[in-house]
């Protein structure tokens, strides 16, 4: 394994999750952009968001915390997703790291997140 290409998230309309993904949350466009499938980047990680139906499955929205999105201040992060009118569950810290859930248009569970040591510095 050399790393991971990318991570399929299953939506109900793919407008809808291009204004969520692409507009809402700022991510940056991928290299594919298709009708029924459509990319951003999220760091080193391609977040391919699209229509099962039209790729022979059925919809299922993904639970919280399957995917967590990296950002350096929770709190910020959270309000401005709020002022944007997405319901942010309260945040939650582990000593570890602190983060904050929330649901997309499809209903797939979300979360941002802060690590306070990043992976190999401590």
């Amino acid at each position: 394994i050399q790393g991971v290409d990318y991570i399929r998230i299953p939506v109900t309309d793919i407008d809808d999750a291009k204004h969520f993904y692409g507009e809402l949350l700022g991510l940056p466009a991928g290299p594919t952009q298709h009708e029924d499938w459509v990319e951003y980047q999220a760091g080193n990680v391609t977040l391919a968001v699209m229509t099962p139906d039209t790729h022979g499955d059925e919809f299922e929205p993904l639970p919280h915390g399957v995917i967590a999105l990296g950002v350096p201040d929770v709190a910020k992060a959270k309000a401005k997703l709020e002022a944007a009118g997405v319901e942010v569950n309260e945040m939650w810290d582990s000593g570890v790291c602190r983060g904050a859930s929330f649901r997309d248009p499809a209903g797939n569970g979300i979360a941002i997140h802060h690590r306070y040591v990043p992976h190999g510095q401590g």
